[in-house]
């Protein structure tokens, strides 16, 4: 189930991804890892409804960028220290790469 965040205007979420709200490395991370194996050619990661434009609108990634998005979030999990939570996404980048490398 993908992550649903709430706001009420969209400027607010873009403070939230300003600030590097944690919840939203999470929420990227969490999809990904959640589908190391597919073969969709998106996942949705989560959905942002606005509340005063009464709007809901969807992040997906495409499986190409899943290594791409990893290592760009992998700082975020770093900076909280959850480094057991590192080694996993470490794991799944190299998962990932052996993979599109065969």
């Amino acid at each position: 189930m993908a992550t649903h965040f709430k706001v009420d205007d969209y400027e607010d979420f873009l403070e939230m991804a300003q600030r590097k709200d944690f919840s939203i490395a999470k929420a990227v991370v969490d999809a990904i890892l959640d589908n190391l194996d597919t073969e969709k050619k998106h996942i949705h990661v989560f959905e942002i409804e606005v509340e005063n434009e009464d709007a809901v609108y969807d992040l997906t990634v495409e499986r190409a960028n899943f290594v791409d998005a990893l290592e760009k979030n992998l700082i975020h999990y770093e900076r909280e220290e959850l480094y057991e939570e590192c080694s996993k996404i470490v794991d799944a980048i190299e998962f990932l790469k052996t993979k599109i490398n065969g």
